[in-house]
Parts: C-alpha cells; sequence; structure tokens
C-alpha cells in the first residue's frame, strides 16, 4: 500500500514514479488518505497512481508503461504484487514469470535499467537461472527483519536484475 513507493521516492536520482495499480479503490484510498502513506505519495508532484493491470502492460510485445508515449522506456520496474515467482495472485499471472516475460519486461528497461522483485519465499535456484538468461546480471538478496505479528524474524527475499549497458 506504498511502502515501496516511498521508498524509492526517498532516493535522490528518481525524478519520476509512476505507480501501476490494478484496483481504482486502492488508487481512492491513496487520494483520500486512507492508505498509511496516501497522502505523502498523492502530494509528492513525481508520483503518479495509474490504474491499470501491470502484467498486461508488461506482456504487450509493443510499447512500455506510459499510454501517451508507448516507445518511451523506463529507467526501473519495482515490482511488488504476487506473493513470489511461484505464489501468484491470480494465475494469469504466472506468464510474467517466464523467460518470455522477462524478456519482454527487459526490453522496456533502458540499458543498464534495473528491475526489483519482492518476494514471500527464499531466493529460488529456477527463478535466478531465468533472470540469469534474460538480464546482464542479477542477485537475490535475503532481508531478515523483526515481525511484530509473529514477534520473532521473519525474512523476504529481494531479487535485484540489470539490462547490458549500451555499447
Amino acid at each position: 500500500l506504498g511502502y515501496t513507493a516511498a521508498a524509492a521516492l526517498r532516493h535522490p536520482g528518481v525524478d519520476t514514479l509512476m505507480v501501476v495499480e490494478l484496483l481504482q479503490p486502492v488508487i481512492d484510498w491513496h487520494r483520500r488518505g486512507l492508505a498509511p502513506l496516501g497522502q505523502e505519495l498523492c502530494s509528492d508532484p513525481r508520483c503518479t497512481l495509474v490504474q491499470a493491470d501491470f502484467f498486461e502492460l508488461a506482456r504487450a510485445t509493443a510499447g512500455g508503461f506510459h499510454s501517451a508515449t508507448p516507445a518511451r522506456r523506463v529507467h526501473g520496474v519495482l515490482l511488488d504484487i504476487d506473493h513470489s515467482p511461484e505464489h501468484w495472485l491470480a494465475p494469469r499471472n504466472s506468464g510474467f514469470y517466464t523467460r518470455e516475460g522477462l524478456a519482454r519486461l527487459a526490453a522496456k528497461l533502458h540499458p543498464g535499467g534495473v528491475f526489483g522483485l519482492w518476494s514471500n519465499d527464499p531466493p529460488d535456484a529456477g527463478f535466478m537461472g531465468l533472470l540469469e538468461s534474460v538480464f546482464h546480471d542479477s542477485a537475490a538478496h535475503e532481508v531478515s527483519f523483526a515481525n511484530p505479528y509473529t514477534g520473532g524474524k521473519s525474512s523476504n527475499t529481494v531479487y535485484i536484475a540489470r539490462t547490458g549497458t549500451a555499447t
């Protein structure tokens, strides 16, 4: 509900940020200040909330994420939708987590562009192999944190992949 977007906006190199949200009510919650970081995101002129299906945009063979300028590439994509590359919120999302799906995403990134993916599962060797087959370099980082709900520690995985630079 905006935590990834707020963290991205804290980075001094971010000039624009487009948040793609499937559900219009979630966008409305942010605009009305009902989501924890809604007012922060909506008051930042660099941030735009767009109602669309991220996976539909990502799998399109032509065009990028900007309807007004479909050939426009992006410098980074931070994905925090599904539980993991193996556990999706909807079965239709599964096609994204394939070599073809990731290659279509990579084509929408500038040379040297970054794809970051949050996962609730431990690092997955099979998914790392897919990233390595599409991107110039990739890594999986386990992030541990105190879990206030369990009173113990939990961990997630953040995958980072980068396209090659232009020669």
